[in-house]
């Protein structure tokens, strides 16, 4: 009777660790096809971000320089206005 107890164990042990086994693989299969689309949206993310940054860049190489000259002479050239809703000078 103990060497049925004995065999069965074993014989139980060897079907867990079978279907252990064929779990893990179940679960590599998956992780792997799972992780390769992430990969993918990875790429694309990348590849959309270089086009938009050289976008950005070529841009700013275009009509930096007038921007600048822009603001620059906004900021120097100084024209003071009286506003449009005031009608009468305050205090007098």
């Amino acid at each position: 009777r103990s060497k049925r107890v004995k065999d069965a164990r074993s014989e139980a042990q060897k079907e867990i660790e079978e279907y252990r086994k064929q779990k893990e693989e179940e679960f590599q299969k998956f992780e792997k096809e799972h992780t390769s689309g992430n990969k993918k949206a990875e790429e694309d993310a990348n590849k959309d971000a270089e086009e938009q940054m050289h976008a950005i860049k070529s841009s700013g190489e275009k009509s930096g320089q007038k921007v600048v000259d822009d603001l620059l002479r906004v900021v120097t050239d100084v024209r003071p206005e009286v506003p449009d809703r005031v009608s009468a000078p305050v205090g007098g």
